[in-house]
């Protein structure tokens, strides 16, 4: 019997990953169906109901989920689920896929086959709904709402078998776990609590400090990175591993810290996004979600503690996974050390605030940045990636609200 936290609306994980003899005989099937392109978010949700981090759903929402997700943040059958996780195409291919085929999903990048679907429904949605529900916003220049009003028009529900995990387990190898390999880990381990904490940036002072808080009252850490795609002026999934990776071999106590990744595009949804955070790391064996500053936000779209407050607005039994909210951080002059609102007594100007945004906007300008902001291993590999970008790769970091503060 495990002490980990339950998966999400289930006893146990359901992953849709074919495997053995039913893999080989649904890939040959799938080679003569209609095959459907997978946008980069799409893949990595395909990936996920295949690995079970979205237990216990069974495939693409249908539009009674759709809505219901939007307006309400539940299933029709009352589960809690923050935001829809849907399939589009266009007008034409829609056209062409008759209610009840079944059709096969391939990677839209890659080419690969990545799992077959039986189509229940068509439907289309209101995407400046959506948008305004799930993003507070319908401004175009929001990354999220981007995704959603470049999707195509008409959505495709249905249940999915999944053939494959993609680029992740060999592009990341022993950094990307699935939620079983994840489990098993902490089961090994004899952990009961564990904290997440969620990163698409290489980890600051600020990081360092909450994951530390986490480890003085949970049994560990699963530091768990996004290693999907992120917007343009984010830093590769390949360099942050490399320099979490020197930063938990350097300053943390051994055997409290996991390293791992998961295969997500990132949203951008803010306070959404940190409930669908906390969902799938309760798939994952977390019964912590770390949640800071700005969690999962993006410009000025959210106020800096939005993602926690959410927290307090949804029903008690939605989630087993809970936030640890910890206050605004920073390196303290007068304190010497790092603290937070609630820890240090002493004036703004004896404080240095410290942000992703603010550390990506200094190395990419070749800027000096203090050892109070980063680590200097980690700092060292982050000039390195930054040195090595070629003109057209580079990308203007601009600070706007919190992170520019």
């Amino acid at each position: 019997m495990s002490n980990l936290v339950k998966p999400h609306g289930s006893d146990q994980l359901k992953p849709l990953l074919l495997e053995g003899n039913a893999l080989t005989a649904a890939k040959a099937k799938a080679e003569s169906l209609p095959q459907i392109q997978l946008s980069s978010r799409e893949t990595g949700d395909l990936i996920m109901l295949g690995i079970g981090g979205f237990t216990p759903l069974e495939g693409f929402m249908g539009k009674a989920d759709w809505q219901s997700v939007c307006d309400n943040m539940a299933l029709t059958n009352g589960l809690f689920w923050p935001i829809p996780i849907t399939k589009s195409v266009d007008q034409a291919t829609a056209d062409s896929i008759e209610v009840g085929a079944e059709i096969a999903l391939v990677d839209g990048e890659s080419g690969e086959l990545m799992g077959s679907m039986t189509v229940t429904e068509k439907y289309s949605i209101d995407k400046a709904h959506e948008c305004q529900k799930v993003f507070g916003t319908a401004d175009i220049e929001h990354p999220g709402v981007k995704m959603v009003m470049e999707q195509g028009e008409v959505n495709l529900a249905g249940t999915v078998q999944v053939f494959s995990q993609g680029e992740f387990p060999e592009k990341y190898k022993g950094i990307y776990m699935t939620p079983a390999e994840t489990r098993a880990l902490l089961e090994e381990k004899g952990w009961t609590t564990v904290a997440a904490f969620q990163t698409r940036n290489p980890m600051h002072r600020s990081h360092e400090h909450l994951a530390k808080i986490a480890i003085e009252i949970c049994d560990g850490v699963l530091i768990h990175s996004l290693l999907g795609k992120l917007k343009p002026g984010d830093i590769p999934a390949d360099v942050r591993q490399n320099a979490i990776g020197t930063l938990i071999d350097q300053y943390f106590v051994n055997d409290t810290v996991v390293q791992s990744g998961y295969p997500l595009d990132m949203r951008y949804a803010g306070p959404r996004e940190a409930l669908l955070h906390a969902l799938f790391r309760q798939n994952y064996g977390c019964s912590h979600l770390i949640v800071g500053r700005d969690h999962a936000g993006v410009g000025d779209y959210y106020g800096p503690f939005d993602a926690q407050h959410i927290f307090d607005e949804i029903p008690g039994d939605a989630l087993i996974t809970q936030p640890l909210k910890i206050d605004w951080t920073f390196w303290c002059n007068k304190c010497g050390t790092m603290a937070s609102m609630r820890t240090c007594p002493h004036d703004a100007e004896d404080r240095v605030l410290v942000s992703g945004t603010k550390l990506r906007k200094a190395l990419s300008e070749g800027g000096e940045v203090a050892d109070n902001f980063s680590r200097p291993e980690v700092l060292e590999i982050l000039r390195a990636y930054y040195a090595g970008l070629e003109d057209h790769e580079k990308v203007e970091v601009k600070l706007t609200g919190h992170s520019a503060k």
